[in-house]
């Protein structure tokens, strides 16, 4: 009994260090390029395992300066946090048992009923949203992701959709209207509506009856198969380092096969200009070419870049008026896995300002989970063709290097 005793005792000493001591996380960078402020993901079982915590447990995480560093506890399980690494360098950040300091929210999202069922979600780079149900039951054609460009590190979106439904403001437009005085009304509308920045970005990119920002879809005999609007959703992390939502949509028609229904995972990390997306379908019977779009306007109908060594496809676009001063919207996609073919695909004619796709294909097998990146920088955020171009280029480095984390 006595050594049984003794054992115990020496078992609650060692948890007891454990938790003092803490446990370190390993993160090697195996490109020659720095790595700055990425998201990394460890399990959080992990974790709390060695921690000896349970999962309402708090604890802090520090770099190598002893430097609180900030931390999300996602929905898949995973305690996610921002590194720094030099190239091809090898950093190490502590976990230990404690008390959190506050971290100040910068990835945000949610459904606006009250705006047609828009899901818009940011955070502290750029802006998107999806169209819901509502909109596609008034009959409006927006297949595909749209961009809110802004120039500020803090949520806007938020105040944007607030200031541009303000019922008492429409009713005095409408009033204003009615008393013929134009002006005044028309001030009124241009001083609440997002398609003008008031100083922090704006709604001023078209999707249209096309894939918009980067939306991938099906494309059977190379016609594409647009996906409607979602049918439901859940949002499954809201900050303040990770968005996650979860989009299922109303059964597509491929082949006659009326019941293949499309599931899309998004997610959204701090610092990053780019969603990753998870693309799945149920009841495909055989393979079928998956393309990922980015839809090309009249008024630079040249401005497209094609890397399919290099993963990635980009387009400069005018935005909803160029004469307007509004910028230069710049989007695109990368592929953490091989690209098989990029190409441009027109329409027979332009369609609301639009005249195709340029567009990264992939096979896409029966029961595949197809991941892709996707995004949008602002000209008037200090971007020009050949930095955006970059971007994309090092960025598909990084998802095809990713960081190399140990936990101990």
């Amino acid at each position: 009994m006595k050594k049984l005793f003794i054992s115990a005792a020496v078992v609650a000493i060692m948890a007891s260090c454990a938790q003092e001591k803490g446990i370190t996380v390993s993160v090697s960078n195996p490109l020659t390029i720095d790595r700055v402020e990425e998201i990394v993901e460890v399990s959080a079982d992990d974790v709390l395992g060695k921690l000896n915590l349970d999962e309402t447990a708090e604890f802090i995480i520090t770099d190598e300066n002893k430097a609180e560093v900030p931390y999300q506890h996602t929905a898949d399980n995973k305690i996610i946090f921002p590194v720094t690494v030099k190239a091809q360098a090898t950093v190490s950040y502590s976990i230990v048992k404690g008390q959190p300091s506050h971290v100040n929210t910068l990835v945000y999202g949610r459904q606006y009923p009250e705006r047609l069922d828009d899901i818009a979600w940011e955070n502290d780079k750029s802006a998107y949203r999806v169209y819901g149900p509502a909109f596609q039951k008034r009959g409006d054609k927006g297949f595909g992701y749209d961009v809110l460009t802004k120039s500020v590190s803090e949520l806007v979106v938020e105040d944007r959709y607030a200031m541009e439904l303000d019922k008492d403001a429409r009713a005095m437009i409408k009033k204003l209207c009615e008393e013929g005085k134009k002006a005044e009304a028309d001030s009124l509308a241009n001083a609440i509506s997002y398609h003008i920045d008031h100083g922090n970005g704006m709604d001023c990119y078209t999707v249209g009856p096309t894939l918009g920002g980067g939306t991938a879809a099906l494309m059977p005999d190379s016609a594409i198969v647009y996906p409607y609007c979602y049918k439901n959703f859940e949002i499954l992390d809201n900050g303040p380092l990770r968005f996650t939502v979860k989009l299922e949509f109303n059964p597509l028609t491929i082949d006659g096969d009326t019941t293949v229904v499309e599931t899309r995972l998004i997610q959204l990390d701090k610092g990053s200009h780019l969603n990753k997306t998870t693309v799945s379908y149920t009841s495909l019977k055989k393979d079928y070419p998956l393309g990922v779009g980015i839809v090309l306007h009249e008024a630079l109908p040249d401005r497209y870049s094609m890397d399919q060594d290099g993963g990635y496809i980009s387009y400069a676009d005018p935005t909803t008026d160029h004469k307007a001063g509004n910028g230069i919207v710049y989007v695109g996609a990368v592929f953490p896995n091989t690209l098989e073919q990029t190409k441009v695909q027109l329409f027979e004619k332009p369609v609301s300002g639009a005249l195709g796709h340029v567009i990264g294909i992939n096979t896409y097998q029966p029961g595949d989970e197809f991941e892709y990146y996707w995004g949008s920088a602002w000209s008037k955020c200090g971007f020009d063709d050949e930095k955006w171009n970059s971007y994309l280029e090092e960025y598909a480095k990084k998802v095809r290097n990713p960081l190399s984390v140990t936990v101990k």
